[in-house]
């Protein structure tokens, strides 16, 4: 099983992705990961981690495909991938309706039939096999009754098998992901929970790479409250009381009351409240926290599972140092 970071974005101010990307690279890690919520963009940050770094694998965990169009991040991801030697991995998701129509004014309809067609004429874009045409319904090209024309990349790509991920948490997202993906970015995941995701039989190579909250230190207590307040944040405020995939998943999980408890202060505004609803038991499920030793444990735990590459989730350039040894 391969081990990477996800350095994240940025969160109220900067920090020096480029810095954790060396750290990662210096540590013989797989891979760095960037994010985007509604503030920095993930393709400026992985475009700067490629020209700091020489030979580690570079991905977007994720880039939201209703900020852009197929065209767009077709562009950028033959672009970044020629900037990094080959070195990077598209990972794209669909987000939730509080960002897709709150931050980018973008309907949240139909995301299984927009990811697949999404996906589609991204590929083909990369493959450039012919001037492209697509039927939609959602990114119909040219667009109809206008004066555009089908055309072709005019830069060919370094890898027309260049790999996509996507992130997904719903069954039938999930399902979509082992059709049409090279790989998964699960967040959340439980190596003991499984079986809550119908993978089902997948393709040779198939990644499947969960994004992992981490804080590796010989304190146990240190650890877990490090994480706590961030579980709290994914389940109890990314989202509405009746729209929120990450409350979804861990209730398939078990953790039904807790979850009832976490939303009810976070969308009270009591966040103080919701992180202090966060059990040990919840933390252990989903994060990896505590000394060396046992992050090396769990990682055993998510090779069980069928994990392929975990993406450590950290902006501490210590953790990413210690990270390193646990996974060497």
């Amino acid at each position: 099983m391969r081990v990477g970071v996800h350095v994240r974005h940025w969160q109220g101010s900067p920090h020096d992705v480029a810095e954790l990307g060396r750290a990662a690279e210096g540590g013989g890690l797989d891979s760095v990961w960037v994010s985007e919520t509604w503030g920095s963009d993930a393709v400026a940050l992985a475009t700067w981690i490629a020209a700091a770094t020489a030979t580690i694998g570079i991905g977007t965990g994720i880039l939201q495909m209703a900020a852009r169009t197929p065209a767009q991040t077709a562009m950028a991801a033959l672009t970044l991938d020629h900037l990094s030697g080959g070195r990077f991995r598209l990972g794209l998701g669909v987000s939730g309706p509080q960002v897709v129509e709150g931050w980018h004014g973008v309907a949240f309809d139909a995301p299984l039939e927009r990811t697949r067609e999404y996906v589609g004429i991204v590929r083909s874009m990369l493959r450039r096999d012919d001037v492209l045409t697509s039927a939609g319904p959602h990114y119909p090209l040219p667009r109809p009754g206008g004066d555009g024309k089908p055309l072709k990349a005019n830069v060919r790509a370094l890898r027309d098998d260049l790999p996509v991920y996507l992130a997904a948490m719903g069954p039938r997202n999930v399902a979509l992901a082992a059709e049409i993906a090279d790989g998964w970015l699960p967040l959340l995941f439980s190596p003991e929970h499984a079986d809550a995701f119908p993978l089902g039989d997948l393709p040779d190579g198939f990644d499947v790479a969960p994004m992992v909250l981490t804080a590796i230190d010989d304190d146990l207590a240190a650890a877990r409250d490090e994480v706590r307040s961030q579980i709290a944040l994914y389940v109890g405020a990314f989202g509405s009381a009746t729209a929120n995939f990450y409350a979804d998943l861990v209730r398939r999980y078990g953790f039904g009351e807790q979850v009832d408890a976490i939303q009810a202060a976070a969308l009270d505004g009591r966040m103080s409240d919701a992180t202090a609803a966060v059990s040990d038991d919840l933390v252990d499920a989903v994060a990896l926290t505590g000394p060396a030793s046992r992050v090396r444990e769990r990682l055993d735990a998510y090779a069980g599972a069928g994990v392929t590459t975990v993406l450590a989730m950290t902006t501490d350039a210590s953790t990413i140092g210690a990270l390193a040894e646990v996974a060497s």
